[in-house]
């Protein structure tokens, strides 16, 4: 069976490279293999170009057919039976819309860990599947995936990323707030925020020794540099302008005829955080 449903793909990518005319795999940018009841689609690595590709309303299993299509800018994957996509799609760093509602994924945070790095994504579709059913789903898959701006056809807002922050990133929150109010904070929050699901904690703020203040002389790198941003939001550093009255500073020539006796310059200093 498994031969057979190799073979049905094979014949239908070859069926759609007739209809389009293309003569050379560089020249294949679009495939359309929807509602055609496969199972199983042959590797598309040939085809370098595929920028556009519909397998919706399929029977498809398996992404790994998938692995070397580096220029996909639209995957329709709707209404097909995959249950993961580990491995599948963290390459496709060019996708802008990616389609997989109705499937049988059920793990958010293993799906939300495969799509972090498709850093082009704007247009996501994860609803219909089990894991669209677990608590904050819809938060959480905006805090870890930044660039998505329409979500389950719904457009992602500002109310929801400032939501989503609050409740995956504490600490980060914490230090927004204090910015935006001019508040000084003087210590590091606490770094062990808990959320309710086990499976999806926040993410802990890791300070290297010798880096708990931001003018410290041992400069050891943060691991994330988000965490050095953060860290030097909280500890601010001091400021300092200064400034002279240069009316009371006798020019070169007063001081050449001794028309204006000389005072010593009054420096102003400000400082503020």
């Amino acid at each position: 069976m498994a031969e057979a449903a190799e073979a049905a793909g094979r014949q239908a990518v070859e069926k759609q490279l007739k209809i389009c005319g293309f003569k050379r795999n560089v020249d294949v940018s679009v495939l359309y293999l929807a509602g055609l009841g496969l199972r199983s689609i042959p590797s598309l690595s040939l085809f370098r170009k595929l920028r556009y590709l519909w397998i919706h309303n399929n029977k498809i299993q398996d992404l790994s057919f998938l692995e070397k299509n580096y220029c996909l800018t639209e995957l329709y994957l709707n209404n097909n039976e995959l249950a993961h996509i580990s491995g599948a799609l963290k390459n496709l760093r060019s996708l802008q819309i990616l389609l997989l509602h109705n499937n049988q994924l059920k793990e958010l945070a293993e799906t939300v860990k495969e799509l972090k790095g498709l850093i082009s994504l704007r247009t996501l579709n994860l609803f219909y599947n089990p894991l669209a059913y677990e608590a904050d789903y819809r938060l959480y898959v905006i805090h870890s995936l930044p660039s998505v701006q329409l979500l389950d056809r719904m457009p992602v807002t500002q109310r929801e990323r400032e939501l989503a922050i609050l409740v995956f990133n504490y600490e980060k929150s914490c230090a927004v707030e204090s910015i935006a109010f001019g508040k000084r904070v003087d210590s590091l929050p606490s770094t062990s925020i808990r959320h309710s699901k086990g499976s999806r904690p926040a993410r802990r703020l890791i300070v290297p020794s010798g880096r708990e203040f931001g003018n410290h002389a041992n400069k050891v790198p943060f691991e994330n540099p988000e965490d050095a941003v953060l860290v030097r939001a909280m500890t601010r550093s001091l400021v300092e302008f200064s400034s002279v009255d240069w009316n009371k500073i006798p020019t070169c020539q007063e001081r050449r005829l001794k028309h204006k006796a000389e005072e010593s310059p009054k420096k102003l200093t400000i400082q503020f955080r």
